[in-house]
């Protein structure tokens, strides 16, 4: 913005200096330094409504005042046939250059807004469109619900595709005979209806099948292909066979490994003991994000919270798991090791 500042006052100063030194139509130096002051100023408010204007306008008024500049050429060279005197002829011929320049660059402007710039191509094909992007979802990641979390965050863009497959699938666990399976298919339902209400998300329901396919994870990857779009899931299997034929896939259980808080070696954690372990003396507890710590002389503790140092953190397909050691040293006793008996103070 500076810059263009700096660009209109050398402007202005070059075209005064222009004009006092000239003095066009004879005029005094002073009034010739006004006028071209007047002038300047006049060309940069033109120039700054110019920059408003769209290019399909520009265009248009190009291409309309051109029309009306060719149209008045032919009638003035027509008029200049006739006997009609020279000064009337010269204001006639003026006026009509005047009128119809004016006449095409109005209309122009105005039927610009019409133009196909893309359909020019070159200089005026514009940017090509946005590419749309597609996330599809299956079946276990809407009954999961943690993608409607996730979309009410805002990360999630472009296009949640819901195959009708998906729906029947959905539909067949919602009238299970096992309660169990019912519950979750409703709260599938309920997911989707959840995400559908969500303002600014775009819910896309298609009809596309693929009748020689029963399984529905191969009918996603193929979806997948023609649409050129993401599979959104949490079931390993499908992830695997996704990638294994040149799908994207975008894993729930990933995405919620990779937002677990991290932990080194030597840290010390305050976690509450749950229950035993499966190895000798050892105490199992679950951080707020679920991920399990075990925690090696905490099989008396359980019940309780208490500090535990990290000894090792294991990553694995399933999540993180973390493995502590817990060190009483309330009373100067160490967990594990018995002290001796106090003796009377007056022994013999």
């Amino acid at each position: 913005m500076f810059e263009m500042a700096v660009v209109r006052l050398i402007f202005a100063i070059v075209l005064t200096v222009t004009a006092y030194y000239f003095q066009p139509f004879g005029l005094p130096k002073l009034l010739s330094a006004v006028y071209g002051v007047i002038a300047s100023a006049a060309i940069i408010v033109f120039e700054a409504r110019l920059r408003k204007v769209s290019l399909k306008r520009l265009i248009g008024a190009a291409i309309g005042s051109t029309l009306g500049f060719c149209a008045a050429t032919m009638i003035s060279s027509m008029l200049a046939k006739t006997s009609i005197e020279p000064s009337t002829l010269s204001f006639l011929q003026i006026s009509l250059f005047l009128l119809m320049g004016y006449v095409g660059l109005v209309s122009g402007a105005n039927k610009g807004d019409l133009l196909n710039l893309a359909a020019l191509g070159g200089l005026f094909g514009g940017d090509p469109p946005a590419k749309r992007s597609y996330k599809i979802l299956d079946t276990s990641v809407i009954i999961d619900g943690r993608v409607a979390d996730i979309c009410e965050t805002g990360f999630v863009d472009g296009i949640l595709v819901i195959p009708q497959f998906v729906l029947r699938e959905l539909q067949q666990v919602a009238d299970s005979a096992d309660s169990m399976k019912r519950n979750r298919g409703r709260r599938g339902l309920d997911i989707l209806q959840r995400i559908q209400k969500m303002a600014g998300l775009t819910v896309q329901i298609v009809e596309t099948d693929y009748p020689n396919i029963r399984e529905v994870d191969l009918k996603l990857i193929e979806l997948a292909k023609e649409i050129d779009g993401k599979i959104v899931t949490n079931d390993f299997n499908l992830n695997k066979v996704a990638q294994l034929q040149g799908v994207e896939v975008l894993n729930i259980n990933e995405l919620a490994n990779s937002l677990k808080p991290v932990v080194l070696p030597g840290e010390v954690m305050k976690v509450f003991i749950l229950k035993e372990g499966k190895e000798y003396n050892q105490g199992v507890a679950y951080l707020d994000d679920g991920t399990m710590v075990v925690v090696d002389n905490a099989r008396k503790m359980i019940g309780k919270t208490i500090d535990t140092s990290v000894t090792s953190v294991l990553q694995t397909t399933a999540g993180k798991m973390i493995f502590g050691r817990y060190e009483d040293r309330s009373h100067g006793r160490v967990e594990g090791v018995n002290q001796p008996a106090s003796q009377p103070a007056n022994q013999p």
